[in-house]
């Protein structure tokens, strides 16, 4: 985006689409159907998880800066309950990601190898402070980045306690395990995000998952959808006195379709009162014509907008499954690389006990070498002793 459109859209957000007596580019106003209400409460999924490997891809419904800022000056004279539409949206996205999350357990309960109760309470432990480990050192960086440089150096003081405890707790995994099965990495699937999490990851690998904006997102989207549920049944019935008072019970949204039905109809019974007067029984004819294909068409964008929607599940689900089949490739790797890192590991260890072996032939070999010339040594000595002695006697005879 160029720095232009850069200073556009800041004066879009704190202007809205009148600014300069300029018309909204897409045509609609912040009420309409078409627009997202969850994007004017920042709260859209779509935006906060772009650019993630959870990206949901480009939004059904229309995002425009302008429109939430015609939306929050709104909003400071009428109440239009699009916290609820809110609510009921992240509902059906977590929802979502926890039968996503659910299924990922599942999956690791299958393919891992199972482990006895207290060899698993081991190493839930080690994944727990490892976690807090990432979290407290994501945190760290953050306040870092913002000049808070002594809360930093707190944390890091913590995080120091912290990977003491990491260490006694690994050991005792390690001791309650064989050191082949040790070596294979027992996942954890993370109950925010729904990512694969190791236990022989490093502090800075979690670190970055933590801090990254994958789960900061989703923490973002988790907290705000607690925050509308603590409200959401008392502005229901809220919204539907004011419906009752407004309709006479009949649902519908204030400045949404309801009023565009409410404008359509008073302008035809203007029409007709007009047309009546005249008599002209073929233009009021007309007129109701062309609104009911009017009527059609907007029913038309309507069913687009299901279809394009329904296409964004799939497109979901397909993305889903992709980055579940490359959890699965990138675990099937990893355990491979464990096990030729075992197997290389016997290997040494066989070269070691032959190459000693083979030292202890041979300085078993050279000590008998010497051994065997240490002998001859004595017995050339004796003949010489013996023959000197022999000389010796026969020069006295």
């Amino acid at each position: 985006m160029s720095a232009h459109e850069q200073m556009r859209a800041m004066l879009d957000q704190l202007m809205g689409t009148a600014r300069n007596g300029e018309t909204d580019k897409h045509g609609v106003k912040f009420y309409d159907d078409s627009v997202c209400k969850s994007f004017l409460l920042q709260c859209c999924p779509h935006e906060i998880l772009s650019s993630t490997r959870m990206d949901l891809g480009e939004c059904p419904k229309i995002h425009d800066l302008a429109l939430r800022a015609d939306f929050e000056l709104a909003s400071k004279t009428k109440d239009y309950f699009y916290d609820i539409d809110a609510t009921e949206h992240l509902e059906a996205f977590i929802a979502d990601c926890d039968k996503r999350t659910a299924a990922a357990k599942q999956r690791l309960a299958e393919t891992q190898e199972e482990l006895s109760a207290e060899v698993t309470e081991k190493a839930n432990a080690v994944h727990e402070l490892a976690e807090q480990i990432g979290q407290k050192l994501a945190r760290a960086e953050a306040l870092g980045e913002e000049g808070m440089v002594e809360e930093s150096v707190k944390l890091m003081g913590e995080i120091d306690e912290l990977r003491k405890k990491k260490a006694v707790a690994e050991q005792e995994y390690r001791n309650s395990m064989p050191a082949s099965s040790y070596q294979q990495q027992k996942l954890r699937v993370c109950e925010v995000c729904s990512a694969y999490l190791g236990i022989h990851d490093n502090d800075r690998r979690l670190a970055d998952h933590f801090g990254g904006k994958l789960h900061l997102g989703f923490i973002t989207i988790r907290e705000k959808l607690s925050e509308l549920k603590k409200t959401v049944e008392k502005r229901r019935e809220e919204r539907g006195a004011s419906e009752r008072e407004r309709g006479g019970g009949r649902r519908h949204y204030v400045g949404g379709r309801e009023l565009d039905r409410r404008a359509r109809r008073h302008r035809e019974s203007a029409r007709d009162r007009e047309r009546a007067k005249d008599g002209d029984g073929k233009e009021r004819e007309r007129d109701r014509e062309r609104d009911r294909a009017k009527e059609r068409d907007r029913g038309d964008r309507a069913e687009r907008g299901d279809r394009a929607e329904r296409a964004e599940r799939g497109d979901r689900a397909d993305r889903a499954d992709r980055a579940d089949r490359a959890d699965r490739a990138d675990r099937a790797d990893r355990a491979d690389r464990a096990d030729r890192a075992d197997r290389e590991h016997e290997r040494e260890r066989d070269r070691r006990r032959s190459r000693s072996r083979s030292r202890s032939k041979r300085e078993s070999s050279r000590e008998r070498s010497r051994a065997t010339e240490r002998e001859r040594d004595r017995d050339s000595r004796r003949s010489k002793s013996h023959r000197r002695s022999s000389s010796r006697e026969r020069r006295r005879d």
